[in-house]
């Protein structure tokens, strides 16, 4: 078995602080994609290169404290691509793929943190700038190879991702602008979304981030906006996933695949 996390730290050193290290031990992923690493290569040194015995590979953002994505691993890629070509965001550490590819097979594990665009409507507007960027980077890349693309994207699909759909339809991360062009991704370029593959109806069980305001998490008042997407033969090597809640490292809540074949 492949077994993939995907986890927004919302800051290493404050996820680390939270036992996230410990956890890693004991679960043991062969892989792990994570998000918002909020640190700069040289507060990695010396202490975040390894992550539970992983080797870890990042695109870190050039403003500090901010985005920044990563993959530990325990396998070596063959290639690692930092960056999906797009300068506005890959200024931003946004995408890092990583390759584990063999003479049969060409094979990627890319970490991805889409744009929020709570914070107002510019951050909303760089956020249709990115998935109008985007979808060619994944057409090409299906055409191409076959991937998982793990990562917080930003976007609750369907209305059983999240508890109060209703009031949130106007809200970053419901639009409809934004459901649809994940519409479009699964429907179009055929990817699949392997949670949903897994788990066709859960709702309260499916949520992987909740707002640190008033009780949201106490409360389960979440919303699914973790994801992995994956070219449909991978997928269908999907075997289980699970939602970890028992500890709190961050905000969002780590997700894992287990994958029946090795890198």
């Amino acid at each position: 078995m492949f077994k993939l996390t995907s986890l927004n730290l919302n800051g290493i050193r404050s996820a680390a602080t939270k036992g996230v290290e410990a956890w890693l031990e004991s679960h043991a992923p062969d892989c792990i994609c994570v998000q918002e690493i909020k640190a700069q290569m040289p507060d990695l040194a010396g202490r975040f290169e390894l992550l539970a015995g992983m080797q870890g590979h990042f695109h870190l953002a050039q403003k500090k404290g901010y985005s920044g994505v990563g993959v530990y691993s325990r396998h070596e890629p063959s290639d690692v691509i930092a960056g999906c070509g797009v300068p506005e965001f890959d200024a931003e550490g946004r995408y890092l793929e990583t390759r584990f590819d063999t003479p049969r097979r060409r094979f990627s594990v890319i970490s991805c943190y889409f744009p929020s665009g709570s914070s107002g409507p510019e951050r909303q507007e760089a956020k249709y700038r990115f998935l109008d960027a985007f979808f060619p980077v994944l057409d090409r890349l299906r055409r191409e190879r076959e991937f998982v693309l793990c990562g917080d994207v930003n976007i609750a699909h369907q209305e059983i991702d999240l508890k109060n759909w209703k009031s949130n339809q106007k809200n970053s991360g419901f639009l409809p602008e934004e459901r649809a062009w994940l519409t479009r991704v699964l429907d179009e370029l055929q990817l699949v979304d392997v949670y949903r593959s897994l788990h066709p109806e859960t709702t309260g069980e499916a949520y992987t981030w909740w707002s640190n305001r008033g009780q949201a998490y106490a409360n389960n008042v979440g919303w699914r906006l973790d994801y992995h997407l994956a070219t449909p033969a991978t997928a269908r090597l999907a075997r289980q996933t699970a939602i970890y809640k028992d500890e709190k490292f961050s905000d969002h809540a780590p997700i894992t695949v287990d994958y029946d074949f090795k890198v």
